[in-house]
């Protein structure tokens, strides 16, 4: 019987690793895709002789289809299941791979950069499928080493495609270095579909009871979410105020997104009363309650956490550049290191939060990274380069830890919403990223991290709001009756 204990352990234990290497495989594998053209920008814009504007254009449409793009995929997870989702996601991922690599107008090359932004929301996915097979007290180190290695994909893009573009030679180098990475997606999403499965055998895929609208429980709940709701759309005319100051977008034009978005909300917030009107009848039972307020503080965690991440990885060589009058190749690596550090600081930060507590390590590791930028502000000329090194790594370590202790809690709210909850709480990342860049263009860059570090100590006292997990979770059964899940 001793054997027989060990044996099925073994494979427990097997079985779940198998899902979080083969799901942060397919995470790295739509970053590599969705981050694919950065890299290749210059080769794009010397063969297609677009304008500085134009390349600036394609990298903020790249970012606005992503917002809406996780609460969608957020709810076809939950409804769908991960297996489904992920291998149709990575089947998705290869046709606009494809439609970008053999586009022969800007026109055609912005629509697909735009359509390209769904690709951002695979993320989403794999948060799900990993708090289905990981008990709680692993999970937060599971979800981290999933988003760290996950997030890898962009850094390989950035140092393998262009040397593949090289290899193939010619203005259309950078055409078959982008096509082959969704020749990558395309084979991988057979390869998911035939190697995972939802649950653990025997375990129960709970679904939403009710589709189109985030479930809330309490009338207060529906409230607060409607109003977390509203930066989705802002973070959205945001950008398309920034295509117009680049002189690419009509105002009429705009104005028309604007009313667009407008309605596309307030069809939104009736597709959420439409799924909760019961709520403003009768009661949802205490036991089925949980607390939105957890949902809205980790939003504001994650959008200061991997929004400004982001942000600062987009401007960080271009800082060490003219602050250390370094080359730029040199400049580069030094700010790679910044995202590079994902890989260790993310599972480092779910294993701290399973080790000594979920709010208690996102408090403690957002005030770091909140010190950390107070300390980059201060960097100058006259400082070490290797101490500014340092320091940079130092408060990378606390932000990437922090975002990992995130998604350690996100699946411990509700476990039937999971794909939902993570679908607002990624796309926050995304709307905070918006707004740190947006901050950046008007700001030097000693002033742009005291703002991130400002927004970060914000999100700090906000933390101290959450409530600890604690108990179990109760779901209902397919046959009616409750059943306790247990979170610790």
């Amino acid at each position: 019987m001793h054997q027989e204990g060990l044996r099925a352990n073994f494979l427990s234990f097997s079985g779940r690793a198998k899902i979080l290497h083969t799901t942060w495989f397919a995470f790295f594998v739509t970053f590599l895709v969705w981050f694919g053209h950065a890299p290749l920008l210059l080769a794009i814009q010397e063969s297609m002789g677009l304008s500085d504007q134009q390349i600036k254009t394609l990298l903020i449409l790249n970012v606005a289809l992503t917002i809406p793009a996780r609460i969608v995929t957020g709810m076809l997870v939950d409804v769908y299941g991960p297996r489904k989702t992920y291998a149709v996601m990575l089947v998705a991922t290869a046709g606009l791979c494809f439609f970008f690599a053999t586009a022969q107008t800007f026109e055609i090359l912005a629509l697909a950069r735009f359509l390209m932004g769904f690709v951002g929301a695979g993320f989403v996915i794999g948060i799900r499928l990993i708090s289905e097979w990981y008990p709680a007290k692993q999970l937060g180190l599971a979800e981290g080493i999933y988003k760290g290695m996950g997030n890898v994909g962009s850094a390989v893009a950035a140092v393998s495609l262009p040397t593949i573009a090289v290899m193939f030679g010619g203005d259309d180098g950078w055409r078959y270095a982008t096509a082959l990475t969704g020749v990558i997606a395309l084979i991988y999403s057979g390869i998911y579909y035939m190697s995972v499965t939802d649950t653990p055998v025997g375990s129960t895929y709970f679904k939403p009871n009710k589709i189109g609208g985030l479930e809330v429980t309490s009338k207060r709940d529906f409230y607060l979410c409607l109003l977390m709701n509203i930066p989705m759309f802002g973070a959205m005319a945001v950008l398309t105020w920034k295509v117009v100051q680049l002189g690419l977008l009509t105002g009429f034009a705009a104005n028309i997104i604007y009313v667009v978005l407008i309605g596309i909300y307030l069809f939104q917030a009736s597709q959420l009363y439409k799924v909760n009107k019961e709520i403003f009848v009768k009661p949802v039972e205490a036991v089925l309650q949980y607390n939105f307020k957890q949902v809205a503080i980790l939003s504001v965690a994650y959008a200061v956490t991997f929004g400004s991440e982001l942000a600062v990885v987009s401007m960080l060589p271009l800082f060490f550049k003219e602050t250390f009058m370094i080359p730029i190749a040199l400049a580069g690596m030094l700010g790679a290191c910044f995202a590079v550090t994902d890989v260790l600081s993310c599972p480092s930060g779910g294993f701290i939060s399973d080790k000594f507590g979920r709010k208690k390590s996102l408090v403690i590791l957002l005030g770091g990274a909140s010190v950390g930028f107070f300390a980059m502000s201060m960097i100058n000329s006259e400082w070490p380069i290797a101490l500014a090194v340092i320091v940079m790594m130092t408060c990378s370590f606390f932000l990437g830890a922090a975002a990992g202790c995130v998604f350690a809690m996100v699946p411990l709210i509700k476990r039937r919403l999971t794909g939902q909850i993570a679908g607002m709480v990624g796309a926050y990342g995304n709307i905070g990223a918006v707004l740190f860049l947006t901050v950046f263009s008007f700001v030097t860059p000693d002033v742009f991290f005291l703002t991130i570090a400002g927004g970060i100590a914000f999100a700090t006292v906000c933390s101290m709001l959450l409530d600890e997990p604690s108990g179990t979770l109760a779901e209902i059964m397919p046959d009616g009756t409750v059943q306790l899940i247990e979170v610790h």
